[in-house]
């Protein structure tokens, strides 16, 4: 069974920094994308940040553009996101997101980490 697990959460600061973790677990064959999004009450889910795992390939939100930066370390199944400049409006719980093929699968499939909350203060 695959599991994504998230760190790194909390409250910060206006302008402050954070930086989020997320690691993929289980009987895992070959991941594709990981990446966060993030989700703030009666919202829906929104792309921050995916980066490919086999490419130097990013995507990130226009929010979020030249504040964040998403990065990958392959060797460890981890996605991390570190977030500089922090706005009041960047506070939501961030879900990490993985698209990879699980061993007891025939194909790739969507994956969701259980969310962390990201409180910044004005």
């Amino acid at each position: 069974q695959v599991q994504l697990v998230e760190s790194g959460g909390g409250l910060v600061q206006s302008g402050g920094s954070l930086r989020l973790s997320c690691t993929a677990s289980g009987s895992i064959g070959s991941i594709k994308t990981m990446g966060f999004y993030r989700q703030t009450p009666g919202k829906e889910r929104e792309l921050v940040a995916t980066t490919v795992f086999d490419a130097d390939n990013t995507k990130y939100s226009d929010s979020v553009k030249g504040r964040f930066t998403v990065s990958r370390d392959p060797a460890k199944n981890t996605v991390y996101l570190q977030m500089d400049s922090l706005r009041p409006e960047d506070t939501a719980v961030y879900y990490c997101y993985a698209l990879l093929w699980p061993r007891t699968h025939l194909t790739f499939s969507d994956f969701w980490g259980q969310g962390t909350q990201v409180t910044v203060s004005s």
